[in-house]
């Protein structure tokens, strides 16, 4: 079975600073400097604040917080969307100095294509993931509970990510192997190349399925350290869609042959996993709680996850809306617990009042109309 493991170098104090955006989404070209721990964005709905946490989460490999295309990215008009390009960098420091600069871009010739640099040069998205590990939380995700499998199953795979730099790579080579899979028993290929296909197929699934399963135990562990109140604590449980060893595996998708032509599709394997959540305590499903009550989950799974992915780099932490939907206690739960966790934190609000605890130690900024005005 895989295995999380940690960067090879331990967890440094690292921040990111001096960030600029340059016509991505309402900023035509906006800076942020001076971060601190605490990053907060105020402004009035539709101001491009989480416009600005979007573009953080593009410094990992992905598609962000949105899963927007790139051509939606650019900034637009008033007569339409831009025919340009946009970019998005940041640098990484250590006690106050740049140990390396990191970004993303695209060019207006090559509007389907994400581009990255480090240090100056050329580099593919997954490297990111080796220089950053970003995690985050979005009012979209509120659903998570409710929503598809498929959609569960993302949000492991961009949680097991940023502790796994490799694991994007075997989801994409599964993925690459059951669509070839498909269109041979589709055409009634040659079995030996049935075989070869399958045996990647099975070599890859259970890649994913072993990084997987470490990182809901590792999420477990944490968990289980937390109290059950302020935040309702959920556990988690791993449920394989077919055997995760590759032999198991590749034999059950050659005796599945028939079944999976007429199906069109793979019935077996890690496509078809799924990420059960109870609440602790009651032993409820996460789906039938309520809606505060799965929001509190969502934010217990995140903060565990964030003490995870700090463990090996430098780790950042997006919370989108996240303090307005909190009572006062569960709310100063949460800062106090990101105050005690290694990540930089960015979070958006419509007004300061519900960071009070924390504006005295926060770098702060107004967001209007995709400019910025430090406070």
């Amino acid at each position: 079975m895989a295995i999380l493991r940690a960067h090879a170098n331990p967890a440094r104090s690292m921040a990111l600073e001096k960030i600029s955006l340059e016509n991505f989404r309402n900023h035509a070209g906006s800076e942020l400097s001076k971060t601190a721990k605490f990053n907060l964005l105020v402004g009035d709905n539709g101001a491009g604040k989480t416009n600005i946490l979007e573009a953080l989460s593009l410094l990992s490999p992905g598609r962000g917080i949105r899963r927007a295309a790139l051509t939606e990215l650019a900034r637009q008009n008033a007569d339409g969307p831009s025919a340009g390009g946009f970019a998005i960098g940041a640098s990484l420091t250590e006690q106050g100095l740049v140990s390396a600069r990191i970004g993303t871009y695209m060019e207006p010739d090559q509007p389907r294509r994400r581009l990255v640099r480090i240090n100056g040069a050329d580099a593919s998205a997954s490297a990111l993931s080796e220089w950053l590990a970003i995690s985050w939380l979005t009012p979209t995700m509120d659903g998570l509970f409710m929503d598809s499998a498929g959609a569960r199953r993302r949000f492991v795979d961009r949680m097991t990510l940023a502790i796994e730099p490799g694991h994007a790579k075997s989801v994409s080579q599964l993925e690459t192997a059951l669509r070839e899979r498909n269109k041979l028993l589709e055409e009634r290929g040659d079995a030996r190349w049935l075989d070869a296909i399958e045996a990647q197929a099975a070599q890859h699934g259970a890649a994913v399925a072993g990084n997987r399963m470490a990182l809901i135990e590792a999420l477990g562990v944490e968990l289980s350290a937390l109290p059950a109140q302020p935040f309702a604590r959920p556990v988690l449980t791993y449920r394989p869609g077919g055997p995760m060893e590759p032999q198991t595996l590749c034999d059950e998708l050659s005796r599945q042959r028939g079944r999976d032509r007429a199906a069109g599709r793979a019935l077996t394997g890690p496509h078809r996993d799924e990420l059960d959540v109870v609440m602790a305590g009651s032993g409820q499903s996460a789906a039938s709680c309520s809606t505060g009550e799965q929001k509190a989950m969502l934010i217990a799974i995140t903060l565990a996850h964030g003490v995870l992915a700090a463990e090996g780099r430098p780790s950042v932490l997006l919370l989108d809306e996240v303090a307005a939907h909190l009572d006062p206690v569960r709310r100063a739960a949460l800062f106090e617990r990101l105050g005690q966790g290694r990540a930089q934190v960015w979070m958006t609000g419509t007004e300061l009042s519900p960071f009070a605890e924390i504006t005295a130690e926060a770098a702060i900024w107004q967001v209007s109309k995709g400019t910025l005005e430090r406070l």
